[in-house]
């Protein structure tokens, strides 16, 4: 079994749900009451929570008591909690057995087509499932059912083909625009309340029909009073709400990984679901989004073949989103012959190179270029729609990122791992020698077949994973900008089937640093070097001579000040110590066995009082040296493990 698989197998025993919802052959009422009883037992235990009444078969209604442990007050299970438990736990028991996790266990195997099952007959390890087995379109249409955070959730899965087959790729692809969709009545009042007017006051004309639903919201057809040809993004009715309790429940159980597991300890599912809420948040703002818009039409106007469309500002808010209609057809709609009377190759290569210059220039890049968010305008243009989710590199960060990207794009694995290995943090389990072979293994093995079949993103997404299996956090930043450039690789090769990123990356390199060389050297920081400079020509002179007289004089002083000395001095002063008690209980000893020979009146069992004296001196020292060793190292332990907490 596969490392999701197992993961997936021992979430489920681990919170000993077998779901009963919707089973083939139904459970009892008994069995249904056991269950509940142990999911509940399950929460008690992780929440410190008393559960005092449990869901009935037909009902959710429960109480609990609330009580503080380690500082922080239990959050509360509700009905509607364990409603989502049961409904995750049953995703994970249908697919947990599935090709799915097999896929994303990441295993090749040895390249056996046909495997013994336990009752003798031979099983085909293929991408698609067998019958009776969960398919694609069911996992499509469970997340949909779920609500809108799993929908984001396949979303996203949609655009990793490094996780996923690809019958489930073009099943989810259908949730990034053909969710179901909301009422119009709804939408007149989402609209109504955030604009203030009604719709037949603000457009002339408002397609009652949306053109795409997806997780967050629906995109309708309108006019402005102008004449003006635009968009209207409504999001959906109290999604933010539902959102939020759906994220209260996936940290519960990331939080029960994390705490439980070695493999939730490794991959800190509540750092990346924390990533994923920010994500969420930053993308139901469609303010946010506006601006984003305006930001990367201005960064990107130098490049006439893209175009982004723009917002209309006064029927902006944070849930009704107006833009410029684009005219045009997705990239994916698009027949073969369409694809042949477009002149791809110079397409692919302004948008690769608008890319490049969004992540490692501007510092902000559209993060979710899925082919659904790629339009081919009426004019041969490319319209890049649907900035919710962009993502930010700091110039330190870009550095490293225009670094690793020629490393693997060069097919230098030493390169990318040292790199990877300066931007990312290191846990106390980091195997340094084994990832740099296995990150060196894995772009040799890429090389080998070829740079131009070479697929950077892929590659930066395998080397998250490396890090991840040695004990290396990769930041955020890399993780996305993997995702981008392997959707990008997507988009290129649709357009251009001989299209080579890699030979685009060295091609446009000398101009990116270029434009990072002119984007530093603004007139700000000109400014602020030439004072820098002034006042280090104008101090040199007096502490040059400052120096001269503190040498001639023989005043001059080293002073070390090292951050562990300290506790390395506290640790020699109890070597020291329990070596000199050793020493002294040595000599009390010796000196009782000479006294044993010298006879005196004084006696104690027989024998010579002084000597067991001395004897009886030295077992007491012995035993008080023993005691105190192991109480000073218990407590040196426990401060040292405080401490460490503390810090991470």
């Amino acid at each position: 079994m596969g490392a999701s698989a197992l993961a997936s197998s021992r979430l489920v025993k681990d919170a000993k749900l077998v779901v009963y919802a919707g089973a083939p052959h139904g459970l009892t009422d008994t069995h249904k009451d056991k269950l509940n009883a142990d999911l509940l037992a399950l929460i008690e235990s992780d929440t410190g929570t008393r559960v005092t009444a449990r869901l009935s078969p037909g009902r959710g209604a429960m109480s609990q008591n609330d009580h503080q442990r380690n500082g922080m007050t239990a959050a509360k299970p509700s009905a509607s909690h364990l409603k989502r438990y049961a409904q995750i736990a049953s995703l994970l028991w249908k697919y947990g057995r599935s090709d799915l996790a097999q896929k994303m266990s990441g295993e090749e195997g040895f390249g056996i087509d046909e495997l013994p099952s336990g009752d003798g007959q031979s099983r085909t390890d293929s991408a698609m499932p067998a019958a009776g087995q969960a398919s694609p379109e069911q996992l499509a249409n469970d997340l949909e059912a779920m609500g809108p955070t799993y929908v984001k959730l396949g979303q996203v899965l949609a655009g990793r083909p490094d996780l996923l087959p690809e019958a489930y790729l073009k099943a989810l692809a259908r949730l990034q625009d053909k969710v179901k969709p909301f009422s119009y009545a709804e939408v007149e009042q989402v609209v109504m309340t955030e604009l203030g007017v009604r719709i037949s006051k603000a457009f002339s004309r408002f397609d009652v029909e949306p053109v795409a639903a997806a997780s967050l919201g629906q995109v309708h057809r309108a006019a402005m009073r102008d004449g003006r040809a635009v968009v209207v993004k409504v999001q959906r009715p109290n999604i933010r709400q539902q959102i939020a309790e759906d994220f209260e429940v996936l940290e519960q159980i990331a939080g029960f990984l994390d705490r439980h597991t070695a493999f939730g300890r490794r991959h800190r599912f509540l750092v990346i679901l924390q990533e994923f809420r920010v994500s969420i948040q930053q993308e139901l703002n469609y303010e946010r989004e506006a601006h984003n818009l305006t930001a990367l039409g201005s960064n990107l106007k130098e490049f006439k073949l893209i175009q982004v469309p723009q917002p209309v500002p006064d029927y902006c808010t944070r849930s009704v989103l107006t833009m410029e209609e684009v005219q045009g057809k997705k990239i994916t709609a698009l027949g073969p012959l369409a694809l042949l009377e477009l002149k791809g190759a110079p397409l692919a290569e302004e948008l690769f190179k608008a890319y490049l210059q969004q992540v490692l220039v501007d510092g902000l890049f559209h993060a979710d270029p899925h082919p659904g968010n790629v339009f081919i305008t009426n004019d041969g243009r490319i319209a890049l729609i649907d900035l919710g989710m962009v993502g930010h590199t700091a110039p330190a960060m870009q550095e490293n990122l225009l670094k690793i990207l020629l490393a693997i794009s060069e097919g230098n694995g030493e390169a990318a791992a040292e790199v990877a290995i300066r931007m990312s943090e290191k846990l106390e389990e980091f195997a340094a020698p084994e990832f740099r072979r296995n990150i060196t293994q894995m772009v040799a093995l890429h090389r080998d077949q070829g740079l131009e079949q070479l697929n950077v993103g892929r590659s930066l997404l395998e080397v998250s994973g490396i890090a991840q299996e040695n004990g290396l956090l990769i930041p955020s930043e890399l993780v996305l900008l993997g995702k981008t450039m392997l959707q990008l690789d997507e988009i290129g090769r649709i357009l251009d089937p001989a299209f080579d990123p890699n030979a685009s990356i060295r091609r446009n390199v000398a101009a990116l640093m270029v434009q990072r060389m002119r984007k530093d050297l603004t007139q700000g920081s000109v400014y602020s070097t030439l004072l820098e400079m002034k006042d280090f020509t104008a101090g040199l002179p007096s502490r040059l001579n400052r120096l001269m007289d503190t040498v001639a004089n023989s005043e001059l002083e080293v002073r070390v000040k090292a951050t562990d000395a300290k506790m390395a001095m506290d640790g020699m002063q109890k070597i020291a110590n329990r070596i000199t008690m050793g020493v002294v209980l040595a000599g009390l000893i010796v000196g009782a066995s000479l006294l044993m020979r010298v006879v005196t009146p004084f006696q104690l069992f027989g024998f010579p009082g002084l000597a067991i004296l001395c004897f009886l001196a030295a077992t007491a020292g012995s035993f008080s040296l023993v005691i105190s060793i192991f109480v000073s190292d218990y407590r040196s332990r426990k401060t040292y493990l405080r401490g460490k907490a503390a810090g991470s």
